[in-house]
């Protein structure tokens, strides 16, 4: 194939990975700004181009095919170099400029982060945030992002990570509570008491427990009246008296300050999926864009430099 050939085929690889990414036509022009008709006939035009099937297309959803799932990797790798040079010049002026766009899990987000947005746009005026907070999995290139976070202990392979703070859950009621219903002595008592729970998922109500010394695991089902997958709304309800919750300790840790509410069970460590050590991820590009480095060295300070949440851990 001629130089001028494969050069005029580069948007066409660059609308067949987004099509990939969203999953459908539609998606993919609504993301692009087009119509899933011009978006239909690009990758017509790519497959008719290269003599082969890309996509297999049933009237629910579209498949890779065998060549297709080939030629993705390398559409792909196309992308991410057309995004390496657009950060190369990016990094003609050293001054942090721009859009990040970060993604995190929701409470993490919102309770870690957001509260910092204010003082990051001070410090840097020239930088702009999207923060998307959101408990699916993410991914930096299939939904535009700069950086996220993900709270797991084994970061992903092949994007850097840089560690921020563990993640820990603990149970809490109120003392009202407790002194009307009992303090749980061992986590198979919880199954007397009202409990809240996320509710989000089959298996949300089995409690899993390790012992912080004897390592003792211990699973529990648990049941009660109020069910929600919303943290704070949780908290709330456990100020309301109305059981024992679950909350990662950065949603509890100041009404357990202002002792509205204590902590039940502390000697066992309560295990979620929401649970781990969490991290900033980003590409391994050594031309990191100064308005990603300096927003990964900001959070480093005030979420890991934070002198209560290191003291929140567990570990």
């Amino acid at each position: 194939m001629r130089t001028n050939q494969y050069m005029g085929l580069l948007p066409y690889m660059a609308v067949f990975v987004k099509v990939v990414e969203a999953g459908s036509f539609s998606a993919a022009a609504e993301q692009l700004g087009t119509t899933a008709a011009s978006v239909s006939r690009q990758v017509a035009s790519l497959e008719q181009a290269l003599s082969v099937k890309l996509l297999i297309r049933t009237t629910r959803r579209l498949k890779l095919s065998a060549a297709g799932s080939d030629a993705y990797a390398r559409c792909c790798e196309m992308v991410e170099s057309a995004r390496s040079v657009l950060e190369l010049a990016e990094r003609v002026n050293d001054t942090p400029q721009g859009m990040v766009r970060l993604s995190a899990p929701r409470a993490f987000g919102k309770e870690l982060i957001a509260p910092h947005i204010e003082e990051f746009l001070h410090r840097y005026p020239e930088v702009d945030i999207q923060l998307k907070l959101t408990d699916r999995p993410a991914d930096l290139i299939g939904d535009d992002l700069d950086l996220m976070v993900r709270i797991t202990d084994t970061p992903p392979a092949g994007l850097a990570a840089r560690p921020l703070i563990r993640v820990s859950h603990i149970l809490c009621a109120t003392a009202a509570y407790l002194e009307k219903r009992g303090c749980p002595q061992h986590p198979n008592d919880l199954a007397q008491h009202s409990c809240l729970y996320l509710g989000e998922v089959a298996g949300d109500n089995c409690w899993r427990f390790s012992h912080l010394h004897t390592q003792e695991q211990v699973n529990v089902t648990v049941r009660g009246r109020y069910v929600t997958n919303h943290s704070k709304a949780r908290l709330e309800g456990v100020l309301s008296h109305l059981g024992i919750g679950c909350l990662p300790w950065f949603v509890a840790r100041d009404a357990l300050a202002a002792q509205q509410i204590v902590e039940v069970l502390p000697q066992w460590d309560y295990q979620t999926s929401y649970y781990g050590m969490s991290w900033i991820l980003y590409h391994p590009n050594r031309f990191l864009p100064p308005k990603c480095r300096v927003l990964i060295d900001f959070l480093a300070e005030k979420i890991a430099g934070n002198e209560v949440n290191r003291r929140a851990c567990r570990f």
